[in-house]
């Protein structure tokens, strides 16, 4: 059986169309539970960085919604570290870094983060569950290859570390994906922040260069880039462009 030019281009573009409705009707009925488990997984992050979850545990969407309760998310005013009333939903920080009116340059100093701007309202998580209290601070910033997005998680003042965790990023795994690592990441809790004046000296040094083990965190072995990156935006988040205002108030309180 023959079939002229016409039906079959015909036959190929109703195949094409079916096709591309059937994949564009999958991506819109899987954009919802993608969304939730990208939430679920955010959420995890945080109480793995605070030490309400274990490194491995292995907890429920009930447990981490229960947990998860017990912790406040706000929105800050970046320069004057005051707590806005807005909900957190009503935020897009992504399209705010982009505009001008709504941002601010972060300038050479922090030229290696590769975070050009910072915008004017940020969002923390405020952890009111027992035994476990601190803050969580959204984190990133460029290491080798890739940027690094995590969570910092501090003692209620500011003033220490209780752990650190990154979500997402491309780094060489067994290199800079040491970020990930929970021998490096133990390193952390219990170290200085800030020093009196607010100056932020919490840091990551070249690896086996550590002499101030009270706030240096020993870098990662074969990673000193990715290593100069984490350091990088510790110092920015940290300090007077990130939540440095923020956590001002936090110690003013205790």
């Amino acid at each position: 059986m023959e079939f002229s030019n016409r039906y079959i281009l015909s036959f190929a573009l109703v195949i094409c169309l079916v096709c591309a409705l059937g994949v564009s009707s999958a991506a819109v009925a899987l954009r919802a539970p993608q969304q939730a488990n990208l939430l679920l997984y955010k959420q995890q992050n945080v109480l793995r960085a605070v030490g309400a979850l274990g490194e491995d545990e292995k907890a429920t969407p009930d447990r981490v919604k229960e947990l998860f309760s017990q912790i406040q998310q706000v929105v800050i005013d970046r320069k004057t570290g005051k707590v806005l009333d807005e909900t957190p939903e009503s935020l897009d920080l992504d399209k705010m870094s982009r505009d001008p009116e709504h941002s601010e340059a972060t300038g050479p100093t922090y030229r290696d983060t590769l975070v050009k701007r910072v915008p004017d309202k940020l969002l923390a998580y405020e952890v009111h569950i027992p035994g476990k209290e601190g803050i969580v601070l959204p984190i990133r910033g460029y290491g080798l290859w890739s940027t690094l997005y995590g969570f910092l998680a501090l003692s209620p003042d500011g003033l220490t570390v209780k752990g650190i965790t990154y979500y997402e990023h491309g780094e060489t795994p067994g290199l800079g994906g040491e970020v990930e690592n929970p021998s490096w990441k133990a390193q952390w809790p219990g170290k200085e922040t800030v020093a009196p004046d607010g100056k932020v000296l919490l840091e990551v040094v070249k690896y086996g260069t550590v002499h101030h083990p009270e706030y240096q965190v020993d870098g990662i072995s074969g990673a000193t880039i990715t290593s100069k990156g984490v350091s990088g935006m510790i110092h920015l988040w940290l300090g007077d462009m990130g939540y440095g205002p923020y956590l001002e108030t936090k110690r003013q309180v205790q």
